[in-house]
């Protein structure tokens, strides 16, 4: 009986090693100064408590509520984040644009237009596992960029060839163009999180062939904001329906995020877990 129950524990050691899982964390658009101070405050304990391998952020509204610059896209890298997704915002610095050229840990939609400078997709290694994250951008309520559907499905494939883990940041206005991404793409990547409105939604799930999804992830900056801008301008501009200039909000702020758990040997995911934490 004793052997029996030995052997039995040997079998489940022996299962249970060759599952081997990494995390992911993704976080939500990094508006302004509160949403830098914010991960920089929060980003060691999270990694630590879900024992994250990975780690994506959104900066397209980093430098200042609006667009990214290379002081500030190194302070992100710094605090412990791998790879800067981005969306419409990410040419609003313009003199940023040699630098986002060249540095491949920052990715632009896919989708612009053949000549565009920078990259739409980067292989990032973790633990020796490669990972391929894609970013693209939606055309509802958007600019009008090529298919997102058709161009990703593309690179998917073409990513496929060195890697089964497979993350697509899909930066857009209109719920229904995200969610039919995910089913669209569904058990050919590991995750589509949705980004670009700055609000969290509760819908994250695994799809049914192994994809997690989000609509959006959320916002990492000021709380007591309009989607990160200052809450009387923009009441103002409503009212009044005039331009105007619109500065980042400060005060308290938000961490927006989701934990992925994804099968480093299939590439699909088995878990999803939204985060919202408060800062300070």
């Amino acid at each position: 009986m004793g052997s029996e129950i030995h052997e039995y524990f040997l079998f489940l050691i022996s299962h249970f090693s060759l599952i081997r899982s990494m995390k992911v964390l993704f976080i939500g658009d990094i508006v302004g100064k509160t949403g830098r101070a914010a991960v920089k405050a929060l980003l060691p304990t999270v990694t630590s408590r879900y024992r994250v391998d990975l780690v994506i952020a959104n900066g397209e509204n980093a430098a200042g509520g609006f667009g990214i610059n290379e002081k500030v896209a190194a302070e992100i890298f710094h605090c412990g984040v791998h790879i800067i997704t981005s969306g419409n915002h990410i040419w609003d610095k313009k003199e940023s644009i040699p630098y986002i050229a060249k540095e491949n840990r920052i990715i632009r939609p896919l989708n612009y237009p053949p000549g565009v400078p920078g990259f739409g997709s980067v292989i990032h290694s973790v633990n020796g596992i490669k990972v391929g994250i894609i970013n693209l951008s939606g055309r509802v309520f958007m600019s009008s960029l090529d298919c997102p559907f058709r161009s990703g499905k593309e690179e998917i494939e073409r990513l496929a060839e060195q890697t089964r883990i497979i993350i697509v940041d899909f930066h857009a206005e209109a719920t229904s163009e995200k969610i039919a991404f995910g089913y669209y793409i569904d058990g050919k990547v590991s995750a589509v999180i949705g980004t670009h409105t700055h609000v969290q939604t509760a819908d994250e799930k695994i799809l049914p062939q192994g994809t997690a999804f989000i609509t959006d992830v959320g916002m990492t900056g000021p709380a007591f904001s309009v989607i990160g801008v200052e809450k009387e301008q923009i009441i103002e501009r409503f009212l009044l329906q005039m331009p105007m200039k619109f500065d980042t909000a400060k005060g308290d702020g938000i961490f927006s995020a989701v934990v992925m758990e994804i099968d480093e040997k299939t590439g699909q995911a088995t878990a999803i877990q939204r985060l919202q934490l408060t800062y300070p």
